[in-house]
């Protein structure tokens, strides 16, 4: 089997694409500018060759292939040495499409939130449902121990016996070299559309630039197949209005939907699932807020789209452990609670929120923020920034020095107390003279943090 360097091996994706590749017997190497748990973990116990940057002497002379990250662009050493070279290169999303999901019945998840989570759910359901999915999550699923596997207990795909294969479909292009979404790799046979708003402000003009995007996707899901679309959303019906060629099932909180869901707790824990008018059964988990009981309604139709009996693999999410990052509890000491979510968009951070307060009832929630991805970092959400915070009582932001736009004008719109800090340490230092016993910490980023919600927790018995 050939050689493969990946570049960009530590995002979430292009790591799932190295797990991938070594499961299918493919000798793995890899670099990255940062690298950071949980991927580097997975990637070391697969015992994959980690290298820190991208010196052209970093790739191996002996490499068949490059897979291309969408986070390199032209004028990267890396990728100036595999054009100059003549070597062989592709993209991961396109490396998927021609080594993993030829002869499998794939489910793709796409939207602006929650992609994560409803790939980790869709994937667990259909684990208890015995039909060993494969899948590729943007995150490490607790229940599975990995964020990438082929599934079928290794068994190599075959027309009598088609395995499912879910994938977190993502709207970014796919590399510098194919400007396109990764998702219209995918030509999956169910895909959920769970919502769509405006981000990604490094390569998206407006909301409609996304769409476009979006329909690409729609057009390449067979007559066969199934579209599970998030019946609330305005700019996803404006998609399907584009034109659409599959068969749509709309879910929600609205019974007039094809699946609906009635919450029998406020914060989400509890929720009845009905399809088309008849109640299905009652789940019961460990997740919060209302987006992850769409999240939950939507891997359920998708499961339905495939066969599977919903009423019987309800039982099964009172089991469910989620996926890292994703008010992922670190742990609890002297009576303060502290979490961990890849927050990206206010709009997650404000459901997040609002589930766990829901959870929390009075207690204070303080906010440890940082804005990490191109969106936030461009400024793109500055101004939803502050309202997205509403329910927090304090919120203490990083604004590292090297941020384009003023924090301050975020904090001093916030409802509750703010503060601004200029490195972690320093984020670190001002949290320890803020909390008490009783309070919730959570640390919002789609980044690494410099590892602050592990310190700060270490830091708590000091």
């Amino acid at each position: 089997m050939s050689k493969l360097h990946i570049l960009g091996i530590a995002g979430t994706f292009m790591g799932g694409v190295a797990a991938l590749a070594r499961e299918l017997g493919f000798e793995v190497e890899g670099s990255d500018k940062d690298i950071y748990p949980p991927m580097s973990t997975q990637l070391e116990t697969l015992g994959i060759a980690l290298r820190q940057g991208y010196s052209p002497e970093n790739i191996s002379p002996d490499c068949d292939e490059i897979v291309v990250g969408n986070a390199l662009s032209r004028g990267n050493p890396a990728v100036e040495h595999v054009l100059d070279a003549g070597l062989r290169y592709t993209s991961g999303a396109q490396w998927l499409a021609e080594h993993v999901l030829p002869g499998r019945d794939t489910l793709a998840v796409a939207g602006t939130h929650g992609k994560t989570t409803t790939t980790t759910i869709l994937a667990y359901l259909l684990q208890a449902a015995g039909r060993e999915p494969g899948f590729l999550i943007g995150g490490v699923a607790e229940d599975f121990g990995v964020s990438a596997r082929l599934g079928g207990a290794g068994r190599i795909p075959n027309p009598e016996s088609r395995i499912p294969f879910v994938v977190e479909a993502d709207e970014y292009d796919t590399a510098f070299f194919d400007k396109r979404s990764k998702f219209v790799h995918y030509r999956p046979l169910v895909a959920i559309l769970n919502n769509l708003e405006y981000d990604h402000a490094d390569i998206f003009p407006d909301v409609a630039a996304i769409q476009r995007q979006f329909h690409h996707l729609v057009r390449t899901v067979p007559g066969r197949g199934r579209l599970i679309v998030n019946g609330h959303d305005q700019r996803l019906r404006e998609v399907l209005a584009m034109g659409c060629w599959t068969p749509v099932e709309r879910f929600g909180f609205d019974p007039s939907f094809e699946w609906s869901a009635r919450k029998l707790r406020e914060d989400g824990s509890s929720f009845a699932v009905v399809h088309r008018g008849v109640e299905l059964g009652t789940v019961e988990w460990p997740l919060l807020g209302d987006h992850n009981v769409l999240n939950g309604l939507a891997a359920l139709a998708a499961c339905a789209a495939v066969g599977v009996d919903v009423a019987a693999i309800l039982p099964a999410l009172a089991r469910f452990s989620s996926v890292k990052r994703r008010l992922e509890v670190i742990g609890e000491r002297d009576g303060i609670v502290v979490y961990d979510d890849f927050a990206h968009h206010p709009t997650a951070i404000a459901t997040t929120l609002a589930g766990l307060r829901a959870k929390v009832g009075r207690a204070r929630i303080i906010v440890a923020m940082e804005p990490r991805s191109n969106s936030m970092r461009l400024g793109a959400h500055a101004d939803a920034l502050a309202p997205s915070l509403d329910i927090a009582d304090a919120v203490v932001f990083l604004a590292r020095p090297e941020l384009p736009w003023d924090a301050g004008k975020v904090v001093s719109a916030l409802k509750g107390e703010g503060h601004v800090v200029a490195d972690a340490d320093a984020l670190i230092a001002k949290l320890r003279t803020i909390v008490r016993a009783g309070d919730h910490v959570v640390f919002m980023s789609n980044g690494g943090f410099d590892g602050a919600p592990r310190k700060f927790f270490a830091a708590l018995t000091v």
